[in-house]
């Protein structure tokens, strides 16, 4: 019992308000440091969900570049052109394209 006493004295003793004024300082430098850990905590969290909010983000714009890649592909077959054009009135020509060869012009010197 006596020990307990001896120990709760000696604290006060330690604890008192000469102490508390000459390490006020010190109280402030952990209280900032310990805001400084929340605040960066709390960064690094927004971050993280910037972060997976962007991957989604281009996971779907993949997709969409993939489908409509693939549906131009398709578009773009000499089948599925004829089809299109037919209800226009064009078809393909049952003859095949002439070759025009242009010959140069000579010099009159030569």
């Amino acid at each position: 019992m006596n020990e307990k006493k001896k120990l709760k004295t000696s604290f006060k003793k330690m604890v008192n308000y000469d102490w508390i004024v000459k390490n006020i300082g010190f109280f402030l430098f952990l209280a900032s440091l310990t805001i400084l850990y929340i605040a960066n905590g709390h960064w690094a969290d927004k971050a993280i969900r910037d972060i997976s909010k962007t991957n989604s983000q281009i996971k779907d714009l993949q997709f969409e570049y993939k489908t409509l890649k693939s549906e131009l592909m398709f578009q773009t077959r000499e089948s599925e052109l004829v089809k299109a054009v037919e209800a226009k009135g064009l078809k393909i020509g049952e003859t095949p394209p002439i070759h025009i060869h242009l010959e140069k012009e000579r010099s009159k010197d030569n």
